[in-house]
């Protein structure tokens, strides 16, 4: 074995009869000096005749009784703060909030945890807050309790509450909208025999508001000669469409009907089999029905297929976790475990269409990851933050259709809210919001608890017992960061123009509305 013995001089420190394996990495060696001196192997330079040694091999002759100079500084030793640090479980809320700038929790005014999260999750759409806020009243509208139950006072009370937690992050008791809620909705404000208000299904509060919210929020456009393709910013930014095909099994003569079925959301049913979202997504996509058959005259079994035409930029899905129980009057929850992604590919649920259309986007962001994975390759012997430093600048792309403002032009997705329940039936149990702050940092809005989460927490609702379990995701496009390089290459000043229709967040282009 090739041992030798060697010297290290060190400033004015010599180290004697130190032990050297040729035989091993010279990262041992230098682990070795570091036990001596207190210098980092990283800030470590070795040198014999004028040869600096590398970390991976053997560059220098080795000798017994040879001198080695080492260069390098000990981290200097991190002074006592001044003022003592305050740690986390010290803090009360209003400091975690300050600390975290975390946003505004809601109160729970008896068991309206449901309406509590369904906003926060909703509230995290950048598009719907500048739409509320650009939303103006309308004169000349329904007196009375009319009014009050009308989509524009539903409207209305959801921008001032947006507004009121902009501008603050503390709590807030949303007991405006909650009337509003219940005028509108008289089943929301049922109560039970003490006379609180009785726990009601998030997901139908979901859907309700979005309903509301389609009647008054208008289509947006970049620009006022454009044309609008949908009628209202909730079909624009939310909507989707399915290609429908039916098919009698029974009547290989029939022609197949198609037709085209709208959504707000994609609902993920949940059977035995399924232990994935995309495989309860799937089997919406192909079911069995019976109807009418012309030709036959009589009910016949029906194929009916469905694929995706047209995808949102913001795609909601429905976790069917509930299922009625007649003797007990409930619907009864489902607890079963169903793994869920926190990036999502919808490509395999469109239609072939749909994906040529969607290719040129997933080729760019094929091209961004394998550049990623060839960077990191290059600069595995630098620390994380030189490759951090060496990083190229990036520019956000637009991540809707030049045609079509409000769809998806890739099929990939990052999530972005989840509402969950923890309980054992839709009128029981507590709901809670889960919103993505910055980057893999969460936010638990637990009512007008409001406290950060990591991502692992996230996975965690993914069901199979009483935590809390994912009932309702909300889906948010995922953008594609190209070079600045790159995409001047691309188009130049009609690149930042479709740039703009994407990303109105890092260019701050207000959209006009028709």
């Amino acid at each position: 074995m090739p041992s030798f013995t060697v010297n290290v001089k060190w400033g004015k420190e010599s180290f004697k009869n130190i032990e050297v394996n040729t035989d091993e990495e010279p990262m041992l060696f230098k682990a070795q000096l570091f036990a001596l001196t207190g210098v980092q192997p990283d800030r470590q330079k070795v040198l014999c005749k004028g040869i600096s040694l590398k970390d991976e091999e053997w560059n220098m002759p080795i000798k017994n009784g040879a001198t080695l100079l080492l260069l390098g500084t000990k981290e200097e030793v991190p002074q006592e703060p001044v003022e003592k640090p305050k740690f986390i479980e010290d803090m009360n809320e209003n400091e975690l909030a300050t600390a975290f700038d975390t946003p505004a929790g809601l109160v729970n005014l008896g068991n309206t945890c449901y309406m509590n999260a369904t906003l926060q999750c909703l509230r995290s759409v950048r598009e719907l807050r500048e739409a509320l806020k650009e939303y103006k009243e309308e004169a000349g509208g329904a007196s009375g309790l009319a009014g009050l139950a009308s989509p524009q006072a539903i409207t209305m009370s959801m921008k001032n509450l947006f507004e009121d937690m902009e501008r603050r992050n503390d709590s807030i008791t949303p007991v405006l909208f909650l009337q509003r809620l219940h005028i509108a909705f008289p089943n929301f404000s049922q109560t039970g025999e003490n006379g609180t208000y009785r726990q009601q299904d998030a997901n139908e509060c979901w859907s309700e508001l979005l309903k509301m919210l389609q009647q008054k929020l208008p289509a947006q456009k970049l620009a006022p000669e454009q044309s609008v393709k949908h009628s209202s910013f909730i079909d624009q930014w939310f909507g989707g469409t399915f290609d429908v095909e039916m098919k009698c099994t029974e009547a290989e003569d029939e022609p197949a009907s198609k037709s085209k079925e709208n959504f707000l959301q994609l609902s993920c049913f949940i059977s035995t089999e399924v232990k994935y979202m995309h495989s309860g997504l799937r089997l919406r996509l192909k079911e069995q029905l019976t109807k009418m058959s012309p030709s036959l005259g009589r009910d016949a079994v029906y194929s009916k297929t469905s694929l995706i035409s047209r995808l949102p930029a913001y795609l909601t899905v429905q976790f069917v976790r509930f299922q009625y129980k007649g003797k007990e009057g409930i619907n009864a929850k489902v607890l079963k475990d169903i793994k869920f992604p926190i990036e999502f590919d919808a490509y395999e649920l469109c239609t072939p269409e749909l994906q040529e259309k969607l290719t040129p986007m997933r080729t760019k962001f094929n091209e961004i990851a394998n550049a990623e994975v060839e960077r990191t390759l290059k600069g595995k012997n630098k620390s994380k933050a030189e490759l951090e430093k060496e990083k190229p600048k990036t520019v956000p792309q637009p991540y809707c259709f030049e045609d079509d403002l409000g769809s998806n032009n890739s099929g990939y997705y990052t999530l972005q809210a989840v509402l969950t329940h923890q309980g054992r039936s839709s009128s029981s149990g507590h709901y809670v919001g889960w919103v993505r702050h910055k980057d893999d940092q969460w936010i638990m809005f637990n009512d007008d608890h409001v406290s950060p989460v990591d991502q692992e927490s996230i996975l965690k609702l993914s069901g199979g017992g009483d935590w809390h379990c994912a009932y309702v995701l909300l889906y948010g496009p995922k953008v594609l960061e190209l070079p600045v390089e790159s995409e001047d290459k691309e188009g130049g000043g009609d690149q930042q123009q479709s740039s703009q229709q994407g990303t109105g967040a890092t260019t701050g282009e207000k959209m006009s509305v028709d």
